[in-house]
This record gives structure tokens, C-alpha cells and sequence, in this order.
């Protein structure tokens, strides 16, 4: 495990941020059941997007890397492997397994890491009802599977998370769309009690439509249902996609400018329907100050911040930079939704208190609710990330700020999502000793 050491340091020039990982895996599903060729532009190779890409490989598709694009072509799902790894990524697990259950044989869903504590318990209390046989670790991967998935009328908790449903989307739209038993004009519901993270379902959507999948009718994110249509195509034209900006690793950056000033941050799209947008919204409680154009948000100036309150219960990628930001607001701030992050990389609530605590910023936990209180002296200290990206992405950020040096431990951590985390800190003028990942 390698580590790196952060001074203190004075920020200033423009960033390129890194393309979304949640909207290239999703992209890379959809290529996957496509029936032709997929052209992507500006794709993300963090290890979030590298899994995804060698398991359509392992399912199918034909994948070939150039210089600045991606070539996916593809003819439906037909494993050149009884086996898929998913590696630490909770995206690729909860979507693939669904589109790996459309085959008729016996798959095995692995992974590694992190992803071994997280629960998949969803599987074993759905997979049952809609002919899948499943079995698991006791609700832990390994999982081994046997489809073929059938579509039928279902309901399903949304609370723990939304990527099971995404991976259900796509493959309810998949197998009613290819299987000729199911009569035209024939409806199938999907009902969700308790949705969070309602965004991730809204770029799944415009990911499906892109490709055109059988759309479901949306009913206020309750129910989603398909309608069966006379489907008959014999060409599949080429589909180009661009992936956007990713604004889960943008709010980092975003909080720098904030705290430092002087920072531009480049290459996110305003009208985005990724969650993680919604840092613009706490900035501008904080009365940050920043100019917004087209493709750029500009930070001219340390801001005086305001504390705030917000709720994440939607995007609670953002609890790791909204916890930094709070440490430099003037009084305490309270954020909402820490039931959301028991089930992450590490148990994110008190891995954002134990670390930031060592920094000097005291944080108390209540129920859903998490409290914040600055500090005019960020401490020197050793941080563990835990082997969570986030975590090593808001502890590097507010130590910059630092009275001394702060050591950040188990710090590739930013790879899963954000592999040019460190060098782009550099670019904007941090310090950085024995970067070596």
C-alpha cells in the first residue's frame, strides 16, 4: 500500500475533470446489449470503468481501446466466460449481475476488496421471483446465478440503493423486447418503495433511450412499466456517445476553489442529471463565490463561507466534500442521509469521523444526521482512507490547509474512481512528496 504527503500549499490555475464513472459504466451495459457498434468519446479509465469494460468483454463484446475513444461492438449478451469479476465496484455488481441472469446457463459473480462486505441481499429475495436461481454467500459475493431472467410484475425496496434498479431496467427492457412469448401491447410493472438516489435513475433512463431500449413509463419514480412493442429492425446504426464530466470528482475540486479561490474547474456539463450537481447548490448557500460559463466555474477568490444545511439522502457521494467544505465554514453544519453510507467502500460515516477528527474537525453522528463543527487549525497527521476513494479525496483537499504536513495512507484508494487525482492537485500548484501511484 503506498502513501503521499500533502503540505500546505497555495492553489491557483484550471483543471480538466475527469470523465463520469457513473454514467461510462452505464454506457458500457447498455453497448453491451446493443446489437451493433458503439463509438465513445472522452472515456474514463479509472478502475471503476476498467471493470466494467473487461466484464462486457467476458460477456460478449467486442472492446478495442484508442487513442482518445472507445469501440464497442456488440451482439447481445454471449459470455465467453462462466465467470465475471466485478473487482471492488458496487455499480458493476449490482448492474452486470442483472444482465449477466438474461443467460440461460450458470454465471459466477465475483469480486474483491471492499465489495466483499458490501451486502447483495436484494439478490437473493428477488431473483427467485423472476425464474433466476440464485446462490450466495449468505448474501455476500460470491453469487452464482442461473437465468434466464423473466420479466414479470414485481415490487422491489428502493432504499439501500438505486443501482439495482438500474441493472433491472436494462434487463426487463432487454428480455421483453427479444422474447416473443411476451404478446404485444402486454405490461410489466417494476414497483419501488422508498427510491433514493432518484438522479442515478434519471441517467440510466437517458442512457437507455440514447440506445433506444424499450422505455418504461415513469410514474413518479413508484412504478416503472414496460409496455411490450412490435419491435423489427435490420440495421443497427453506429451509436456515439460523449461522457461527460464527472461531478462526484468535481465537488472536490470545487471545494478547493472555494476555500483557496483563484481555481477554474473545467469540463462539466451545467445540465447534468448526475446527483453530485447539487454541490453548486450548497456553494451557493455558503455564498461562495464563483462565476459559471458554459463549460467552466471560476473561483476568483477565497470565499467567506456560511455554514449549512443540506440534505444528501440523493447523492451521498457528496458527504466526503460536503464534510471538508463544512470545515472551513464559519459555524457548525448539518447534513442528512448517514444511513446511506454504511453500505460503501468502508463504512463512510465513521470513516469521515475518525479521519477528520485527526485533522482537528470534530463531527457527531445523530440518527440520519451529521454534524459538523470547524476548526481555525487544520493538525498535522497520518490519515487512513480505508481504502475508501472518497475519503482520500477529502482529506487531501483539507490538507492543504494544514498547519504542517498530513500523510494520507492506503492512498491509491483514488484510482477506483479518480486515477489523475494527485497529479491534477500538483497541476493546481499542491506539494505533494512519494507519489508513486
Amino acid at each position: 500500500m503506498s502513501s503521499v504527503q500533502i503540505h500546505p500549499s497555495t492553489l491557483k490555475g484550471s483543471i480538466a475533470i475527469a470523465p463520469s464513472k457513473s454514467m461510462m459504466q452505464r454506457v458500457c451495459a447498455a453497448a453491451l446489449l446493443y446489437k451493433g457498434k458503439t463509438i465513445i468519446q472522452n472515456p474514463g479509465y479509472s478502475n471503476d470503468d476498467k471493470t466494467a469494460l473487461h466484464i462486457i468483454q467476458l460477456l460478449g463484446a467486442n472492446v478495442t481501446i484508442n487513442d482518445t475513444s472507445i469501440s464497442i461492438i456488440s451482439n447481445g449478451i454471449q459470455p465467453i466466460s462462466t465467470t465475471i469479476d466485478c473487482s471492488e465496484s458496487g455499480l458493476s455488481v449490482r448492474m452486470f449481475t442483472s444482465l449477466a441472469a438474461l443467460y440461460f446457463d450458470t454465471m459466477t459473480i465475483e469480486g474483491e476488496g471492499s465489495l466483499l462486505k458490501r451486502s447483495l441481499v436484494f439478490f437473493d429475495e428477488v431473483y427467485p421471483t423472476l425464474n433466476v436461481q440464485i446462490l450466495s454467500n449468505k448474501g455476500f459475493l460470491p453469487l452464482e446465478i442461473k437465468g434466464p431472467l423473466v420479466s414479470r410484475n414485481i415490487s422491489i425496496d428502493g432504499s439501500k440503493s438505486s443501482q439495482y434498479l438500474t441493472g433491472l431496467l436494462m434487463a426487463f427492457s432487454h428480455q421483453i423486447n427479444n422474447d416473443d412469448s411476451i404478446a404485444i401491447d402486454s405490461e410489466i410493472c417494476i414497483e419501488v418503495n422508498n427510491l433514493n438516489s432518484k438522479p442515478y435513475i434519471d441517467m440510466t433512463l437517458q442512457v437507455m433511450q440514447h440506445f433506444n431500449m424499450l422505455m418504461p413509463i415513469n410514474k413518479n419514480y413508484n412504478s416503472f412499466t414496460f409496455i411490450k412493442k412490435h419491435f423489427e429492425t435490420k440495421s443497427y446504426p453506429q451509436k456515439t456517445i460523449n461522457i461527460e464530466g464527472d461531478w462526484s470528482g468535481a465537488a472536490f475540486f470545487l471545494v478547493a476553489g472555494a476555500i483557496h479561490g483563484n481555481i477554474t474547474v473545467k469540463e462539466l456539463r451545467h445540465d447534468s442529471l448526475q446527483a453530485d450537481r447539487a454541490i453548486m447548490d450548497v456553494l451557493k448557500n455558503c455564498e461562495a463565490e464563483f462565476i459559471m460559463l458554459e463549460n467552466e466555474i471560476i473561483f476568483q477568490k477565497k470565499s467567506i463561507l456560511k455554514a449549512f444545511q443540506f440534505d444528501a439522502t440523493d447523492c451521498p457521494d457528496l458527504f466526503p466534500p460536503l464534510v471538508c467544505l463544512a470545515a472551513f465554514c464559519n459555524g457548525s453544519s448539518t447534513i442528512v442521509g448517514v444511513n446511506r453510507l454504511y453500505n460503501k467502500e468502508s463504512n463512510r460515516a465513521l470513516s469521515l469521523k475518525s479521519e477528520f477528527k485527526k485533522l482537528g474537525i470534530s463531527i457527531d453522528i445523530d440518527e440520519d444526521k451529521m454534524m459538523i463543527y470547524p476548526s481555525s487549525n487544520i493538525k498535522s497527521s497520518t490519515i487512513n482512507s480505508h481504502n475508501d476513494h472518497r475519503i482520500a479525496m477529502a482529506c487531501a483537499i483539507a490538507a492543504t490547509k494544514a498547519n504542517d504536513v498530513v500523510t494520507i495512507e492506503n492512498a491509491e484508494a483514488v484510482a477506483k474512481s479518480y486515477p489523475s487525482f494527485y497529479r491534477d492537485l500538483i497541476q493546481l500548484g499542491v506539494k505533494i512528496d512519494d507519489l508513486i501511484i
